[in-house]
């Protein structure tokens, strides 16, 4: 089985680049080890519409992004399946989150999603200021993220194993040059 582990955000708007930090953070930090299955880990950034044909390639993903949610506070983490999204989650936050939805819409609609879980933490949204910096209690949840992460594809039967003993703070300052190398 091919299992995707795929974070999504713009990384130049503080916690919503989470998800590529978090996805650079889990393949530089972790070891794979299934006989029988392979687990493959990727910064998608905001391409959304793009990664179709990617997503298309896997029996399961897990997707790590933002999202939105009545009443909830910067820093709560949500962890749900995309075929069952609780009431109280909305999807009118930046861009690419609204992008992102649309495009697993338009692969659900082609009956060509895989189950597809969804790790995301409520982000603060800095308005058309740029920055890298991550709030504290981004950077608090990420470590329950990934935890989440971790046991998710261990439920799989896939071991992991820590190859790399480094933090999200570390990676995210070179997130940027993922793309380049």
């Amino acid at each position: 089985m091919k299992i995707l582990i795929l974070g999504i955000g713009n990384i130049l708007f503080g916690d919503e680049g989470v998800g590529p930090h978090l996805a650079n953070l889990i393949d530089e930090k972790y070891a794979f080890d299934s006989g029988e299955h392979t687990v493959d880990v990727m910064d998608g950034g905001t391409l959304a519409q793009r990664l179709i044909p990617l997503i298309t390639d896997y029996e399961h993903v897990l997707l790590i992004d933002c999202v939105n949610v009545m009443d909830g506070a910067v820093g709560d983490v949500y962890s749900f399946d995309f075929t069952d999204v609780p009431d109280f989650i909305t999807w009118n936050g930046s861009a690419h989150e609204v992008e992102m939805l649309q495009t697993l819409q338009m692969i659900e609609m082609l009956g060509d999603l895989p189950p597809t879980k969804i790790v995301g933490v409520i982000p603060y949204v800095i308005g058309e200021n740029s920055t890298f910096t991550m709030t504290p209690e981004v950077l608090k949840a990420s470590l329950t993220m990934e935890d989440t992460i971790i046991k998710y594809i261990e439920s799989f039967g896939v071991k992991s194993s820590i190859k790399n003993n480094t933090t999200i703070e570390k990676v995210s300052k070179y997130t940027y040059l993922k793309g380049t190398q």
